[in-house]
């Protein structure tokens, strides 16, 4: 996906407020740097299209609220699959 940078900043908007998706998680299906996308849908898409803008930032707002949750739930599920490798291994 190389289309110009507003048109991009609108399609990723888009695909973020359907899929309710990550900035990662949205860079990793288009192909395209997480820096990339954030400047697209934090800079780009507040000058392309306002309205579309506001509802990326709330989602990405709730994204910033829940990482520490996420990082927790994958650290947890980190060690429990060691315990249970070295339970197997033994």
């Amino acid at each position: 996906m190389k289309p110009d940078p507003s048109h991009r900043a609108v399609v990723l908007g888009e695909y973020i407020i359907e899929n309710r998706t990550t900035v990662r998680a949205a860079a990793k299906q288009f192909g395209i740097s997480k820096s990339t996308v954030h400047k697209d849908v934090s800079e780009r898409l507040k000058k392309e299209d306002p309205a579309l803008y506001r509802q990326v930032k709330d989602i990405l707002e709730i994204n910033k609220q829940e990482r520490h949750i996420r990082g927790g739930l994958a650290t947890k599920r980190k060690y429990a699959n060691l315990a249970e490798n070295r339970k197997h291994s033994v």
